[in-house]
């Protein structure tokens, strides 16, 4: 059914910025106002909405979709001008918002009839709102979280010298869809050893040995919403003090970052709290990336964690908090957990021990 409170949001937002109707063809922002999934491939599926009315769902025939969805509906097929039956909804005096990755095979021909007097792209309108969760939200993340981290502890136990990552990586589908997951968030990185310095590896045939690192980056999906956790572990010992350093580096990076963060606080400063504690030691330029990312619906959703973001953290974003340290064919360390910005503080989804552990 149609989320009036969220489409109520979009609106408002829509005319801050002058607008009155907007296209929405990004099948998760569809997902997100209507309940209802359409994984349209290269066919258009469509959300028209209108602050003064007359909202329009279009949908292919071939999709199934509930009958009421508590917006008017309409189909038709591969064959019908479906885009004319689109333009001929649309206000043509005035601004049309478009997504940002509306594609050019849609727009061009809105653009050519006319749909509108000028196109805006007004995606911010919706990834604003869905920065904002509402206690649905909230539930569902917290039993993605709860999920992943009941399936870390058993990925843990799958890792024993001479195992290869892939063989580790390949079990993650059944473990999470054992545990209630419907299925993986994003595909998985298990990184043994100097894997772990490499920027978004994967897995590889890399045989697990002792003194090895190990550095998992996993998440699931959970009644359309996602987790994501990193740990890193150690193999029988940490092979030298540099590598219980970093760890250790890491960890605090991570507490201090999640220590601040409270409703007003800016993202900039949340990032330089974990960054300064890394500077610090000498490895600032082994931090390699922003600290953390928005998520919901979307692994990365609208939204980061970074020294270029001076906005402040709102009750109900919910984010990622991952520093790290790489050592270039060496070792890499990250700790990552989910937090939701509550009224006064923050809650941290993830209750998986980020304490220094040895398999």
């Amino acid at each position: 059914m149609l989320k009036k409170s969220r489409l109520n949001a979009v609106l408002g937002r829509m005319e801050k910025m002058g607008l009155e109707q907007m296209v929405i063809t990004d099948a998760i922002s569809i997902l997100y106002l209507t309940g209802v999934w359409v994984d349209a491939c290269e066919r258009l599926v469509a959300l028209y909405i209108n602050k003064n009315g007359g909202n329009r769902f279009f949908v292919n025939n071939m999709f199934h979709v509930p009958k009421n969805v508590g917006v008017h509906m309409v189909r038709f097929t591969d064959t019908d001008p479906y885009l004319k039956m689109l333009s001929d909804c649309t206000d043509h005096t005035k601004p049309l918002g478009v997504d940002k990755n509306i594609p050019a095979r849609f727009l061009l021909p809105l653009m050519e009839m006319g749909a509108g007097t000028s196109y805006v792209n007004a995606s911010i309108c919706v990834d604003e709102t869905r920065a904002f969760k509402d206690e649905e939200e909230r539930q569902a993340m917290r039993l993605a979280s709860t999920i992943n981290d009941k399936a870390m502890e058993k990925f843990k136990a799958l890792l024993k010298p001479g195992i290869t990552e892939r063989e580790v990586a390949n079990q993650f589908k059944e473990i999470y869809q054992s545990l209630g997951a419907d299925d993986v968030s994003f595909p998985p990185s298990v990184c043994f050893g100097p894997d772990a310095a490499v920027g978004h590896y994967r897995c590889g045939d890399v045989a697990l040995k002792e003194g090895d690192c190990i550095l998992i980056d996993t998440g699931c999906i959970k009644d359309n919403y996602c987790a994501d956790m990193t740990r890193t572990f150690f193999c029988g010992k940490v092979k030298n003090e540099e590598h219980r350093k970093v760890y250790e580096l890491v960890l605090a990076a991570n507490r201090a970052a999640e220590a601040m963060i409270k409703p007003g606080v800016r993202f900039c400063d949340i990032d330089a709290a974990a960054r300064k504690v890394i500077a610090d030691a000498g490895y600032g330029d082994k931090f390699t990336h922003r600290l953390g990312h928005f998520i919901g619906m979307e692994v990365h959703d609208f939204g980061d964690v970074s020294s270029a973001n001076e906005a402040v953290a709102q009750q109900g974003n919910i984010f990622s908090i991952e520093p790290g340290i790489y050592l270039e064919g060496n070792m890499g360390v990250r700790i990552e957990d989910l937090v939701l910005v509550t009224e006064d503080g923050c809650e941290i989804l993830n209750s998986f021990d980020k304490e220094l552990q040895i398999v």
